[in-house]
């Protein structure tokens, strides 16, 4: 655990460099889900509980916040390499994300898309059983990020199975 709670301006450049991470992310993975959007994911048949596609940018926005806000209240229980192995883990979701993405949307493979998304469920899932070790608010706030990416999987393997 750490000694002492951090400067406040080192909590603020750390809950920033935190962001930074979780939207250099998503914006990177709404650039490769711009490749095929508007085009090839139009075609796809979907099933009918699939959302309207307005819905994924504001609830990705809160997600993506949430992701990083859990990250940072983790940074500020304890020294980041106390806390390596759970921070592997939040990178490896983080990177995770980003590969569903390139998957999905960027080699236009619902196939590949499903096993990508599966591997970012059970990371997400590791990332917010590790966190309760050291900050139960931050495992709590991954909890709609995991409810999120199972909703997601549901959806891709339909996608996958209709198409």
């Amino acid at each position: 655990m750490r000694p002492a709670t951090p400067s406040l301006p080192r909590q603020v450049a750390a809950l920033a460099a935190f962001l930074l991470a979780c939207f250099l992310v998503s914006g990177l993975g709404g650039f490769l889900t711009s490749l095929s959007v508007d085009t090839w994911y139009q075609e796809l048949e979907k099933p009918p509980y699939n959302p309207p596609d307005w819905i994924f940018a504001p609830v990705w926005s809160l997600l993506y916040v949430m992701i990083a806000v859990a990250g940072w209240l983790v940074w500020r229980r304890t020294e980041i390499r106390a806390a390596q192995p759970a921070f592997a883990l939040y990178g490896a979701q983080l990177a995770l994300n980003l590969l569903w993405s390139a998957l999905f949307f960027g080699l236009r493979s619902p196939l590949l898309g499903l096993v990508g998304i599966v591997a970012l469920w059970l990371a997400i899932a590791a990332t917010l059983i590790a966190f309760t070790r050291y900050e139960r608010l931050a495992a709590a706030l991954l909890a709609p990020y995991l409810a999120w990416v199972t909703f997601a999987f549901f959806l891709n393997l339909a996608i996958w199975r209709l198409n």
